[in-house]
């Protein structure tokens, strides 16, 4: 439990980041993501996930 812990506390350092270093391009990122299809978007979800097991079974302690 504590592993988990640890990594949720990394994938949060890594998701806030881009808001804090540069929030006004993020807010036009974000609006652009607004327009795009939903269709588009759970693609990209879905290799993001996909990308982030293989890296899970590849790289696993």
């Amino acid at each position: 439990m504590k592993f988990f812990f640890c990594l949720l506390g990394l994938v949060l350092i890594v998701e806030g980041l881009p808001y804090f270093a540069c929030p006004d391009q993020m807010k036009k990122w974000v609006a652009t993501l607004q327009e795009l299809p939903s269709s588009r978007l759970r693609l990209m979800g879905f290799v993001a996930m996909t990308v982030g097991l293989l890296m899970v079974y590849l790289f696993r302690a």
